[in-house]
């Protein structure tokens, strides 16, 4: 049932901001404008200007670097298995 409901742009934007809600902590913390930057990343992405390894990517470096917590990166989303999911750009 769950595979019958097709991905769309709106509803992997949809995902991206919440998972952003679970960062946002550490972004804001930073003092940058990393924040505003994925933000305008997911917009770009949703509006088909970038295809989905652009923001999932971002979100990768910005977690790394600003050391969120371990549940993120146990998420199949953001690091799915085999790598060559990352790929999946025709949504």
């Amino acid at each position: 049932k769950a595979l019958s409901v097709w991905a769309t742009r709106g509803k992997h934007a949809d995902v991206l901001q919440y998972v952003m809600g679970h960062v946002k902590t550490h972004l804001d913390a930073a003092g940058t404008a990393d924040k505003a930057e994925l933000l305008g990343i997911i917009d770009d992405y949703r509006t088909g200007l970038f295809p989905l390894i652009v923001p999932v990517t971002l979100f990768a470096h910005y977690l790394k670097r600003h050391q969120v917590s371990d549940w993120i990166y146990r998420q199949v989303y953001l690091y799915p298995h085999p790598k060559e999911l990352l790929l999946r750009n025709h949504v």
